[in-house]
């Protein structure tokens, strides 16, 4: 039913979005889309520190799960 636009399609959206809301706009938001991205990433790595610690503690207080 829809197809994608082309690059010109884009070209041209991309030119009503700058018209309508300005430059300044579009940079600031492309700035907090950039924030969020990298907040994003921190609290991936965050959560797997945090799982690789919580693992270390569950073999250090339990030592029936020591390999042989």
């Amino acid at each position: 039913m829809f197809h994608a636009p082309g690059p010109f399609g884009l070209i041209i959206i991309a030119a009503v979005v700058l018209v309508l809301f300005g430059r300044g706009k579009v940079a600031g938001l492309m700035g907090e889309v950039g924030k969020g991205i990298s907040s994003f990433k921190k609290g991936i790595k965050d959560g797997e520190a945090d799982l690789q610690l919580d693992a270390g503690k569950d073999v250090a207080a339990d030592p029936s799960k020591d390999k042989v």
